[in-house]
């Protein structure tokens, strides 16, 4: 146990280390409880038959259209050694009424297990979907609307054209997810990659021709410490790279039995020169609630008040007819 908490640290020391910058991709602060968008090898990776999650996140609420982020999915395991997901992503942000929607579908592969009881599993996946960008330019307002003497008037004529203003691309992606399952472990260690944008879609929002959206790069990892019959223990770290785009964000969390089918959950997530995250939910048989706040640390933040985040997610598994203990820790906060 050691060994792996010493490579889980000098892993969150290393990322801690790399600079930092703004994001391409919509992301949540609760990426543990929306896991198929983090990495499609996390599709079908519970204790379950099937599991239908929702999250919504909202931030900027000082401005007049806030960002605002809303994520569904759903997946179902199988007994041949594939597991199925879809899901659907949208974000709202400006006065132009900017939309970001991106639909999916995952397919993880199960078959490859190894050790004396085939706990340890490594998942193969694949991801393909649409893209879809767009905003109203009759909702946006320009230089040449304004008149010195009268002041803005939207009904004066303006010389800017827009056309590319609803744009839909095929996207493609595909992730790696490596776990001990085994029951009854002090320590159980998993690690992830995936790869996003692999087919490099055209951005045509941007004034530069033949432009690309850049890959998104995501790497997470975690080991669940069993301290006592009552409580554990669940540090993790994320690290998202997209062009010259980073996100860096270590936490824990602790996950303690109230009641048999009941336990509480409570911890938080730092993301570097960004937001403090503390994280509190609960389950109750196989319903899981959650709510995340950010509290911005960085410099813009410190500047305009009221660029917090909030967030609140939802989950729940349903159960299969044999119950399979090897897993019970990866559902559902990675």
């Amino acid at each position: 146990m050691k060994q792996i908490l010493k490579s889980l640290f000098t892993i969150a020391a290393s990322i801690a280390m790399l600079p930092s910058q703004a994001q391409v991709d919509p992301h949540f602060t609760q990426y543990y409880v929306y896991p198929s968008w983090t990495n499609p090898a996390l599709t079908g990776a519970f204790d379950g038959q099937y599991r239908l999650s929702a999250i919504y996140r909202t931030q900027w609420g000082n401005i007049s259209s806030p960002y605002s982020t809303q994520g569904f999915s759903g997946e179902v395991t199988t007994a041949s050694n594939m597991n199925y997901g879809i899901g659907i992503i949208n974000q709202t942000a400006g006065d132009g009424g900017y939309r970001y929607t991106t639909a999916y579908g995952n397919l993880a592969f199960t078959g490859v297990r190894f050790g004396p009881a085939e706990n340890h599993r490594i998942v193969l996946a694949l991801q393909a979907g649409v893209i879809q960008r767009r905003f109203d330019p009759n909702k946006l307002t320009w230089g040449d609307q304004w008149n010195p003497i009268n002041g803005y008037n939207p009904s004066n004529p303006t010389a800017e054209i827009l056309q590319n203003n609803n744009k839909a691309v095929f996207d493609a992606g595909a992730g790696f997810l490596y776990f001990d399952g085994t029951p009854g472990k002090k320590a159980n260690f998993y690690a992830g990659y995936a790869a996003s944008h692999l087919t490099k879609p055209t951005d045509d929002f941007t004034e530069k021709e033949n432009a690309k959206l850049p890959m998104r790069h995501t790497f997470h990892a975690g080991v669940k410490l069993s301290l006592s019959d009552n409580f554990s223990l669940t540090p993790n770290i994320l690290y998202l790279k997209q062009g010259s785009a980073e996100e860096k964000m270590i936490g824990a969390y602790g996950q303690v039995k109230a009641a048999p089918e009941t336990d509480f959950l409570i911890g938080a997530n730092y993301r570097f020169k960004d937001a403090v995250s503390p994280f509190v939910g609960f389950t109750h048989k196989r319903l899981m609630l959650a709510a995340s706040y950010d509290i911005n640390t960085s410099d813009l933040g410190k500047m305009v008040k009221g660029s917090n985040s909030f967030e609140i997610s939802l989950s729940f598994i349903g159960k299969r007819s044999l119950k399979a203990p090897a897993i019970d820790f990866v559902c559902p906060r990675l």
